[in-house]
């Protein structure tokens, strides 16, 4: 479980980080579409929102995925993770 206290804030500096760290290749809207994208995923796609609940999402940005994803343990701090984990539910919330 996520240990945030304000979501929206956290969020908001996920943005952030999101867009330095994770756009080149899962795209400005994490659609996957990056230009330096080969199999990123599509972050938005609600089928992965069912296998990636938000201690799988921090998991995965700590500490990569399979042979595609670098993992980010050395190069953000815990909190910088799970900011990145706080926009991603943003980002798979559907639009209304």
């Amino acid at each position: 479980k996520s240990p945030v206290k304000n979501a929206a804030d956290a969020a908001k500096k996920g943005k952030s980080l999101f867009a330095s760290n994770c756009a080149k290749c899962h795209g400005p809207l994490g659609k996957g579409d990056g230009p330096d994208a080969q199999h990123a995923a599509d972050l938005t796609d609600e089928f992965r929102t069912e296998l990636n609940p938000e201690g799988v999402l921090f998991y995965k940005i700590w500490n990569g995925h399979a042979s595609d994803m670098p993992a980010f343990k050395s190069k953000l701090t815990r909190d910088d993770a799970w900011a990145l984990v706080e926009y991603l539910k943003v980002l798979r919330t559907p639009a209304r």
